[in-house]
């Protein structure tokens, strides 16, 4: 129950901060027993009811199970975290959001992200980014920029 409670805890503050408002929380239900229990994620974004996860829209959905997923870390944060196109149902603003929160994360934690990605918004707030091109048919090559350094060179 201890770590449930930080997790939640992590999370209705995480949900606050990617939605600029509203209220979630975290409820065990079916059984008394934690270990027995299911989960349920109550949500509210500003400007709308209460309502369970499944209710909300695509975007929405997407950055209350990011909150959740960052919630565990910074409960028991990882060295590494791999997340594949997690951006992808979102808008440019709800990507800013996004990049933000993994921003705070990687002050608060020691965490490395390798984030995969086909949008630009999240490309451009990374420090490296790897690519895979093709010179030539069938030979394919790993590219790699420090946007940091590269940065400089322009200025």
């Amino acid at each position: 129950m201890s770590a449930f409670d930080t997790v939640n805890a992590n999370f209705v503050t995480l949900f606050t901060h990617l939605f600029g408002g509203g209220e979630a929380r975290l409820v065990l239900v079916e059984s008394d027993d934690p270990l027995d229990a299911g989960l349920e994620i109550m949500c509210q974004p500003p400007g709308k009811k209460l309502s369970t996860l499944s209710l909300l829209s695509g975007g929405e959905q997407t950055l209350t199970a990011m909150a959740l997923i960052f919630a565990v870390f910074l409960a028991n944060p990882a060295p590494i975290c791999v997340l594949d196109e997690v951006d992808a149902p979102l808008d440019d603003a709800n990507v800013t959001r996004f990049c933000d929160l993994m921003d705070e994360m990687t002050r608060r934690t020691s965490t490395r992200f390798l984030v995969i990605t086909h949008h630009a918004v999240t490309m451009a707030r990374m420090d490296r980014l790897f690519g895979v091109t093709m010179v030539e048919q069938g030979v394919s090559q790993l590219v790699s920029v420090d946007l940091k350094r590269a940065e400089a060179l322009v200025a």
